[in-house]
């Protein structure tokens, strides 16, 4: 799948020198994000919140406006606690029940993804403002429908990877993960609850298992544009969440 291919690459690689310097313009703020798989909010972000080239990022970006995706890395809940499940509803998974970003939570099967496979994978997430604590990554469950809103019951119970105090790598979080087997179109969700607060921070990755299963979703069109724009440059908002 080419244009997710490109997606990825982009969101995964050319948002790092964006995320450096809305970083360095801004004092530490906001957090970070999922790259590889790429998460919704990095990889619209990536595409430009101005003028987002992808069906999924542009209906998102109609629905919070552009200055969500300019605040790619704070989808986050001040005092998670660890209570996500009763901080957070069903259908607003990605968003964190957050209204800002609402669009995140659009249920629609043609949202920007990342070629995915069964076994050990490496994954990056952003830090933009380094934190102690755990990530914990969720996949959705067999017959997973991407165009109906996604629910808790909805994800695998259990984490599949599980790690505390990753390592970093170039302003990434990188550590691996077994990712069970799957077929089609799933999705990905990440918790990181940090140790040193109740702030938590979310992310929905969606991930293709061989042959895209996820059809046109509600927005009508299957794929993405195969050359999403990474020009992007202003700086998240100082008031988005404490440090």
């Amino acid at each position: 799948m080419p244009a997710r291919r490109t997606v990825t690459r982009i969101a995964a690689v050319g948002l790092a020198p964006l995320a450096v310097a809305a970083y360095a313009a801004v004092p530490a703020v906001a957090h970070g994000s999922m790259t590889d798989p790429v998460s919704r909010v990095a990889a619209c972000y990536a595409e430009g919140p101005e003028s987002p080239k992808s069906a999924a990022c542009k209906e998102a970006v109609k629905a919070s406006g552009a200055q969500a995706f300019y605040d790619w890395n704070a989808v986050n809940i001040a005092n998670a606690a660890g209570k996500h499940k009763a901080l957070i509803p069903d259908g607003k998974l990605c968003s964190a029940g957050n209204d800002k970003y609402r669009g995140l939570d659009l249920a629609r099967g043609d949202w920007p993804s990342s070629p995915m496979k069964a076994g050990e994978h490496t994954f990056r997430y952003k830090g933009t403002a380094p934190h102690k604590g755990s990530f914990e990554l969720y996949v959705t469950k067999d017959g997973y429908d991407p165009s109906k809103p996604l629910k808790w019951s909805d994800l695998e119970p259990a984490p599949f990877a599980k790690v505390t105090d990753p390592g970093m790598q170039n302003g990434d979080y990188v550590f691996k993960g077994t990712v069970p087997k799957k077929s089609g179109r799933h999705l990905i969700y990440s918790i990181w609850q940090r140790s040193d607060s109740p702030e938590a921070f979310y992310t929905c990755s969606d991930v293709v298992f061989g042959k895209d299963s996820g059809g046109t979703g509600s927005g009508g069109v299957v794929a993405p544009s195969a050359k999403p724009s990474a020009k992007a440059s202003a700086a998240p908002s100082a008031a988005t969440s404490a440090a």
